[in-house]
Formats: structure tokens, C-alpha cells, sequence
């Protein structure tokens, strides 16, 4: 008896995976080609023994005609597996048309392969193909080799592309909650310029009435603080060492406007110098000590930022109550909470008593700021 089925059953299998990431529908996935290659070999040997029995082991010329015959047939069948599957995939290629998709390739693949199988069996029969004549019961066995192969293989490339497909629905998902990360971090960087200026723009008009010389300076130190103000912004977080910098530059700003009535006294561990916190972190938290405390040369404000052991900024005031006080907008220290909370990092401490006023800011070491969310030079919206 000599039979064939075989061969049709290895070509659907590997069409299977993919063609919903592919550029075209009809362009097989590495998975399917490399399904193919591997059990294709296995398939013929099984099929031209299904056929041919014992006689796969005797006689050469089923080595030499068929099994180059039925790999022939075989990658005819797998082609158009190939083609109906990703095209399938193509149309319907969410997860949430997973079941969709499942039954039209179940209605698709089975009647395919169904008639690839007989239509092998019929040129086998028709031809005579070392002398092979149809039989009822090798058809049984071709569809039931075919069914098993194709459920297994078929199986395979849909969770597959349906893993794939998660990979693709997890990291789209990433994308956005970080691009909208990074929007919400953009509006509190947009928050501290225009606050900026405005006061700068409050007190060089005080200053034109009062003192030309002094508005004159003050403008040109404005000038420059801005600029730096301006590169510094640009990022999520800036190092302790920038960080000082600028606010040495914007106390210079301070004492044209206010002389001796606001003291600044700077003590950093220099070690601390790499550590991160976020940008003109800083500046916002002298710019409102200016603003709720009153000043006078003979009780002078004086701000202490210094580090401590933990990893931590500290910035301490006295406080100099103003008879009137100034209903404060708590833009500043709602903007750096709220950067410290982006940031996933706690620590964040505002405590006040009847003399002090201080600020705790944890300190960030700047290989774990690569790894977040926030880190504006990875991060950029599209």
C-alpha cells in the first residue's frame, strides 16, 4: 500500500504566526520558517512511510522521487497556509479580536488543508507515483496526520503573535504613562519661569523708584541669572554642585535688592556635588523665604543649606514674620513635591516652629535617576 498525507500537514503549521507585524501579509515569520526547516524532514519521512511502508527501506527511488515531491507539494501547501494566516492576522491584529481571529483561521486553515491533503492523494493516485493506488483508509490517516500537525503548529503561532502582540500593548502602555510623566513634569518646569520673573520684574520696579543704580545692576545680574535659569530648566533634575552655583549667582541678585537684610550661608559636603535634586529646586525655596519674611539690615533673614548624613539637603531660615502677611500661591513648594513625587523619591519634608523654618530635600544619586521615567534626555514627546 502506498499512501500520502503527510507532507500537506508541515506547510499549514508554519504558516501560522504572524503576519500582523509583518510589511506583508504574504511575507512568512521567522517562527514559521523556522518551524518549516525543522519538521519538515520529519513530516516526509513519516508521510513517504505512510505511503509506502516498508518499502521507504528498500527502495531508493522513494528517497530519490517522492521525498523531493512531497517537499515540493509540502512548501505549495505551506505557502498558502502562510498567505491565509497572516492575512487573517493582518485584518484582525488586536488582542481583543483574539477569539475573531482564532475561528477564521479555524474555518480558513482546516477546509485548506482538508483539500491540500486530497489533492495530493489524487496526484499520488492519478500520476501512480511508484506504482501508488488510492486507498480509503490512507486518506483517513493523510487528514488525521494533517489535523494533528496543524492544531499543533497553529496553536504555536498564534500565542506567538499573541505574545508579541502583549509585548507591543505593554510597551505602547509605557510609552504613554511616561510621555505623560514627562508633560505634567513640563508643566511644573513652566510654572517656575513665569513666577520667576514676575517677582525679578516686581522688584526691578521697586528698584527704578527708589534706586537707578541699583535697578541698572540689578538688571544686568538678571540678565545673566535668567540665562542660566534658562539652560537649567531644560532638565528634570540638575546636580547639588549646578544647584549651588545658581543660587550663589541668585543671591547676588538678592543683596543688590535687599543689601545685608538676607544673608545666605552655603556648607556642602563635596561628595554631594554628583548627587541630583530636581532643577532650580533651590531657587524657589529662597525666593519664598524673601517673600514671607520681612527684611530689615538689623534683623537679617539668614538662609543655611547645607548637607547632612542620609543623603540630604538641607535649607534652614529663621523667620522674620511679616505684620502683614502675603498670601502665598505655594507654587514653590507644591512644584517641588510634587517633582520629588514624579521622581518616585521620598523624603520631601517642609517643617516649620515659632523661630525656624527647613526644608529637607533627599538627595538623588545620579545612576538611579537614569533608570526613571523622568529623565528628560530619554524622554521626549513625539
Amino acid at each position: 500500500r502506498y499512501r500520502c498525507g503527510a507532507e500537506h500537514q508541515t506547510t499549514p503549521d508554519h504558516q501560522k504566526n504572524g503576519g500582523g507585524g509583518m510589511s506583508s501579509w504574504i511575507k512568512p515569520t521567522v517562527l514559521q520558517v523556522y518551524s518549516f526547516s525543522m519538521s519538515m524532514p520529519l513530516i516526509a519521512f513519516v508521510l513517504n512511510y505512510i505511503i509506502y511502508d516498508e518499502r521507504i527501506f528498500k527502495d531508493i527511488k522513494v528517497w530519490l522521487i517522492s521525498f523531493p515531491l512531497v517537499f515540493i507539494l509540502g512548501f505549495l501547501s505551506w505557502s498558502g497556509h502562510v498567505a491565509i494566516g497572516n492575512a487573517i492576522r493582518k485584518r484582525y491584529p488586536g488582542l481583543e479580536q483574539s477569539k475573531l481571529r482564532i475561528m477564521l483561521l479555524v474555518f480558513a486553515i482546516i477546509p485548506f488543508m482538508s483539500l491540500s491533503i486530497v489533492l495530493i492523494f489524487l496526484l499520488y493516485n492519478q500520476v501512480g507515483v511508484l506504482g501508488y493506488q488510492l486507498a480509503e483508509s490512507d486518506l483517513k490517516a493523510g487528514l488525521l496526520v494533517g489535523f494533528s500537525v496543524n492544531l499543533i503548529f497553529e496553536t504555536l503561532f498564534e500565542a506567538d503573535y499573541a505574545l508579541g502582540k502583549y509585548k507591543e500593548s505593554v510597551e505602547e502602555k509605557n510609552r504613554i504613562g511616561e510621555l505623560a510623566v514627562q508633560q505634567e513634569f513640563d508643566t511644573l518646569k513652566s510654572q517656575v519661569n513665569p513666577h520667576f520673573l514676575f517677582n525679578c520684574f516686581n522688584t526691578l520696579s521697586s528698584l527704578i523708584t527708589e534706586d537707578r543704580q541699583k535697578a541698572e545692576s540689578f538688571l544686568n545680574e538678571l540678565s545673566k541669572v535668567y540665562r542660566y535659569l534658562l539652560r537649567n530648566n531644560e532638565d528634570g533634575v540638575s546636580t547639588v554642585e549646578n544647584e549651588i552655583k545658581f543660587i550663589q549667582s541668585y543671591y547676588q541678585l538678592l543683596r543688590t535688592r535687599h543689601g545685608e537684610a538676607v544673608q545666605l550661608n552655603i556648607e556642602i559636603d563635596k561628595r554631594y556635588n554628583p548627587y541630583l535634586l530636581p532643577s532650580l529646586t533651590l531657587q524657589l525655596l529662597v525666593e519664598n523665604v524673601v517673600k514671607h519674611n520681612s527684611l530689615s539690615k538689623n534683623y537679617p533673614v539668614v538662609i543655611d543649606i547645607f548637607t547632612t548624613a542620609g543623603n540630604k539637603l538641607v535649607v534652614n531660615n529663621n523667620l522674620r514674620h511679616r505684620v502683614v502677611k502675603i498670601k502665598g500661591t505655594r507654587v514653590g513648594l507644591d512644584n517641588i513635591r510634587a517633582k520629588y513625587k514624579l521622581l518616585n523619591k521620598e523624603g520631601f519634608q517642609a517643617m516649620s516652629d515659632e523661630r525656624n523654618f527647613t526644608v529637607i530635600l533627599p538627595l538623588i544619586w545620579s545612576s538611579a535617576v537614569e533608570n526613571k521615567t523622568l529623565n528628560t534626555n530619554k524622554i521626549k514627546p513625539q
